[in-house]
């Protein structure tokens, strides 16, 4: 398996949504290929072999996890491993969630779920443990939440929300920080998406304590598997060196951009935030504007809903925080990322900002 770090293209800052493949996951996933192609349900040697692979990818994510491999489920994204999670737990009782989950979230619940309760968010998008404590005698019949926002980097308590659920169970939306840190406790599920920690797309996870199941082979994306376990381990191994880096470079940030730039609100928690995530947004500006402008100098990042992008709509995230939902976007740093493409940012942002705000204005 290779061992080599990852080297990202220079500029690219939208980590969050997608990393491009590690190259421990290329390495895994060549060799699945031209070992591990066949029906891992078939009961014939090569069939055999594929199961083998799968087997021993799902072990693998399993051990990152704390988890045993028969609570490990391969799906074909996080949205589908999401989907899964719901139609399991959902039952006559109320969904609770938050007002920052991804859009998915209350989608699934719609489709699954009765009764859906929102809990709101502060001006740091974080919720308060006890919105979550079951109301009136009638008690919930699931919770979802995220262990941190995927837009604005807050983390979430999740740990304190467990506290108060009680026997209600807690299903995690990890996928914004699996391979960043460690996974608070208190959950029964949890769901994440192999794609943002340099897995191949098109591979979701779902870790389901209360829901082993005996069927391992319902996968039939070998390489796919076995690649995304291959990634999750070389970057959990480096987690911590890269958290350091990345919170280094975003407090870099935060603490000059305001500096070079009037009329700029900086989002989320400053401290307690995932290492690699900084949202801002500016007056006078669209964001999108500044999206193609940044991309016209080699920069890659996101802007309105992270996990909405084609709407056409304001963050529903920020605007459920009570922030500036105009002029956003979001940066956020992959894993190898250069230092000198966050020196590079901050020297060509403020001249992109006044350039996209003089063309606005028609000067």
């Amino acid at each position: 398996m290779s061992t080599a770090r990852p080297e990202p293209p220079a500029g690219f800052l939208d980590a969050a949504s997608s990393q491009p493949l590690h190259p421990a996951a290329r390495s895994a996933w060549l060799t699945a290929v031209d070992q591990g192609w066949a029906d891992p349900q078939r009961l014939h040697h090569a069939g055999r072999r594929a199961a083998l692979f799968l087997a021993a990818a799902r072990e693998e994510v399993a051990a990152a996890f704390g988890a045993r491999p028969d609570e490990v489920t391969f799906t074909g994204s996080g949205s589908a491993a999401l989907g899964q999670v719901v139609a399991r737990f959902a039952g006559p009782g109320r969904a609770l969630t938050s007002a920052v989950e991804h859009s998915a979230v209350p989608a699934a619940l719609r489709t699954w779920a009765g009764e859906v309760v929102t809990v709101g968010v502060d001006r740091l998008g974080r919720v308060d443990p006890h919105d979550f404590a079951p109301k009136g005698g009638r008690p919930g019949g699931l919770a979802i939440l995220q262990t941190a926002n995927h837009e604005v980097g807050t983390r979430q308590p999740v740990t304190a929300v467990a506290e108060v659920l009680g026997k209600i169970p807690l299903i995690l939306d990890a996928a914004a920080s699996v391979g960043r840190e460690p996974i608070a406790e208190g959950w029964a599920a949890l769901i994440a998406s192999a794609r943002k920690w340099g897995g191949p797309a098109g591979v979701g996870v779902l870790v389901d304590r209360r829901h082993p199941t005996a069927n391992v082979l319902d996968f039939n994306d070998v390489p796919g598997a076995v690649a995304a376990a291959a990634a999750l381990t070389a970057v959990l191994a480096d987690s911590r060196s890269e958290a350091l880096r990345h919170t280094e470079m975003i407090a870099t940030l935060r603490a000059k951009l305001p500096n070079l730039i009037t009329d700029l609100e900086l989002a989320g928690d400053p401290e307690d935030r995932l290492p690699h995530i900084l949202n801002l947004s500016c007056l006078y500006v669209d964001g999108e504007a500044l999206v193609h402008e940044l991309d016209r100098r080699d920069f890659a990042v996101s802007s309105g809903s992270a996990c909405a992008s084609t709407s056409g709509e304001p963050s529903h995230i920020l605007a459920a925080m009570g922030v500036l939902t105009h002029g956003n976007i979001r940066i956020s740093l992959p894993n190898g990322v250069a230092a000198a493409d966050v020196e590079r940012l901050i020297t060509v942002l403020p001249d992109v900002v006044s350039r996209v705000r003089s063309e606005l204005a028609g000067i």
